[in-house]
C-alpha cells in the first residue's frame, strides 16, 4: 500500500523516481481502512531531505500509512522558507485534539547543549507529555531519542571526548520479537554526534538494549512496556549525507575529523557507497508492523483510557 503525504509536497517528484507508492488525499479517504498515523515532528535542519528520507521507508510496507509533519511554534527554521513551513507542516495547536498511532522525533543539531538550554525545549516537553494521551507509541532518532529518554526515564546524555563520526558496525544483543527479525548478526549505521549514553543508566531504567558496538557504544533502545524505540544513529541517511556534512564543515574551516569507515578507501573524491539501507527498510518495516499489530483501530477511544 502507499503512503499518503500532504498535497503538493515537493519531496513527491523525488519519491515519485524511485518508485516509492503515493496516494493522493483525495484517493486515500476513499479507501475504507484507516491508514497508519505517523505524526513526523522533524528538527533537523535540511527539512525536505528528511522528509524524503523517512517517507521513502514509510512507503515501503504493505499498509496504508498517513505521513503528517510538525514542526514547533517556539523556533523558526533558518534554512526553510517560512511560506513552505506554513503550507505543509502543523503545530501543536493545530493537532492537540487528533490521535496518531506513533510520534516521531527527529535529530536535531542542539546535541551537546544541556536540554534545558534547548530554545524550544519547553515547548518540546509539552509535545512530549502531549504525545502521553494523543500518541500510542514514540521513536526516537539521535538526539530525538536522547530527548525522550531523558523525559520519559531521566537517562542523561554524556559528551564525548571527540565526535562519533562515520559508519560503525553494530551487533545484536536482543533477537526477540518482531523488531530485529531478518537482521544479521552485526549490520552498520551512519552515526554523527558528539553525546552518548551510557548502558548503565539504560538498563537502570529498564530498558532493553537491542544494538551495541564496540567503536561506538549503544546504538538502539525499546521500552518494552510501551513498545517506544529509541535509535540513537541514522539508518534514514541518505548515501551523500555524512559527506556533505564533512565538506560544509571544511569549507568553513572547522576542525573536522573524515567520517571513519565512509569514503571508499578514505578517499574524500569517492563517492561512497549505501550499504546500510537494507537495514533501515527492514527496521522500519518491522516497526510499522509491530505497531499496526498493537495500535487499536478507535485511537481516541484507547488513549483516553490512559
Amino acid at each position: 500500500m502507499p503512503i499518503k503525504v500532504p498535497d503538493n509536497l515537493p519531496a513527491i517528484e523525488t519519491l515519485n523516481a524511485e518508485a516509492v507508492d503515493i496516494i493522493p488525499q483525495e484517493l486515500a479517504m476513499q479507501q475504507d481502512i484507516r491508514p497508519l498515523r505517523l505524526l513526523l515532528l522533524n528538527l533537523m535542519p535540511k527539512k525536505k531531505d528528511t522528509e524524503i528520507q523517512f517517507a521513502r521507508l514509510f512507503g515501503n510496507t504493505p499498509l496504508q500509512v498517513e505521513m503528517i509533519l510538525m514542526t514547533t511554534a517556539s523556533y523558526t527554521p533558518r534554512n526553510t522558507e517560512p511560506g513552505y513551513m506554513r503550507r505543509f507542516y502543523r503545530q501543536l495547536d493545530d493537532v492537540r485534539d487528533d490521535y496518531f498511532d506513533a510520534l516521531i522525533v527527529t535529530g536535531a543539531p542542539v546535541e551537546t547543549l544541556p536540554f534545558t538550554d534547548v530554545t524550544y525545549w519547553q515547548e518540546l516537553t509539552e509535545i512530549m507529555e502531549w504525545s502521553r494521551s494523543h500518541c500510542f507509541r514514540r521513536l526516537g532518532i539521535c538526539w530525538g531519542a536522547q530527548a525522550l529518554l531523558h523525559h520519559f526515564h531521566d537517562v542523561p546524555k554524556y559528551e564525548r571526548d571527540k565526535k562519533l563520526f562515520g559508519i560503525f558496525e553494530h551487533r545484536l544483543n536482543d533477537l526477540s520479537g518482531r523488531l530485529m527479525n531478518g537482521f544479521t548478526d552485526n549490520f552498520p549505521m551512519p552515526i554523527s554526534r558528539y553525546t552518548m549514553n551510557h548502558p548503565e543508566d539504560l538498563e537502570k531504567a529498564g530498558l532493553q538494549i537491542l544494538a551495541e558496538g564496540d567503536e561506538c557504544g549503544v546504538g538502539m533502545v525499546r521500552d518494552a512496556a510501551t513498545g517506544d524505540l529509541f535509535v540513537l544513529n541514522h539508518l534514514e541517511y541518505d548515501a551523500a549525507t555524512l559527506g556533505d556534512e564533512f565538506h560544509r564543515d571544511t569549507a568553513e574551516g572547522k576542525e573536522t575529523a573524515l567520517p571513519e569507515h565512509y569514503f571508499p578507501n578514505d578517499d574524500v573524491t569517492k563517492t561512497p557507497v549505501n550499504f546500510w539501507r537494507p537495514f533501515a527498510f527492514l527496521l522500519i518495516s518491522n516497526w510499522i508492523n509491530d505497531l499496526y499489530q498493537a495500535t487499536p483501530f478507535d485511537l481516541a477511544a484507547t488513549l483516553k483510557k490512559r
